[in-house]
């Protein structure tokens, strides 16, 4: 079966590109590391790949508000080949740094660019850099299937990760399905206590989908655990435990390649 194509976007200040581009390596895809100004002058198209992913990093060095350049960059240069993307049913993850982007170009929670409809604000705490326990909720989204219900342990890396909107927003976003990922406690339900949740975030929301499940925006970042290995307590884990952040990349591919 053919591999499909995947897109990781960079630019000034992302640093995660290259532990995504494993990620999807590992999960059976073709990947290309795509400067932003390739798109823009015309040298690499959108139209060319199947999956576009916007790592996590200071994209811009977080000037004005995290993402927000990059996303303003997007949606002015780059709308159509966005739109075009998003319209053929291709699939768009965006992780940390990437997820802040998602929600300022408009993407999500509602596929409409240039509409801001939620937003990450500065942490209620600080800048915080550990393992968080995930709940995954049970949804629509392409990148999650099979893994609703479960509990996933995966690394935060951010200052600016407190998902907030409006409550009626927030509330659509509840009823349509949309919240992928919540912060858990060590009951394993969702918490809105610090540590548990190392930002605040209304609802417990750690990552969100659009309407088709297509779109994705997390701010923990699964690529950062696609080897058992790169958990701090692997040592103590069974011999068959399988990374908790792959599972996502294989979703992703595997539909990619179904299209």
């Amino acid at each position: 079966m053919k591999k499909p194509r995947v897109c990781v976007l960079r630019t000034d200040g992302i640093n995660c590109d290259e532990e995504t581009f494993y990620a999807f390596e590992k999960a059976g895809a073709d990947c290309r590391l795509v400067h932003v100004n390739q798109i823009r002058r015309g040298s690499e198209k959108l139209a060319s790949y199947q999956i576009l992913v916007l790592p996590g990093g200071f994209s811009y060095g977080d000037d004005v508000h995290s993402g927000k350049i990059l996303a303003v960059e997007l949606t002015s240069f780059l709308k159509e080949q966005l739109e075009a993307f998003v319209d053929a049913g291709k699939l768009v993850l965006g992780i940390c740094d990437g997820f802040q982007v998602l929600v300022r170009t408009g993407l999500l929670p509602n596929r409409n660019l240039g509409e801001i409809k939620t937003t990450l604000i500065a942490n209620d705490s600080h800048f915080e850099c550990r393992w968080v326990n995930l709940l995954v909720e049970r949804s629509h989204c392409v990148f999650t299937r099979g893994m609703e219900g479960s509990q996933i342990s995966v690394q935060v890396a951010h200052g600016e990760g407190k998902f907030y909107t409006d409550p009626a927003t927030l509330q659509e976003i509840e009823n349509r399905g949309q919240v992928v990922f919540r912060y858990a406690g060590a009951d394993g339900r969702p918490t809105v206590l610090y540590p548990a949740n190392p930002n605040g975030s209304l609802n417990a929301i750690a990552g969100i989908c659009d309407s088709t499940g297509r779109i994705m925006g997390m701010m923990p970042h699964p690529e950062r655990y696609v080897e058992k290995t790169q958990h701090p307590n692997w040592r103590r884990m069974p011999g068959d435990t399988v990374p908790h952040g792959l599972a996502i990349f294989n979703n992703a591919v595997k539909y990619a390649q179904q299209m």
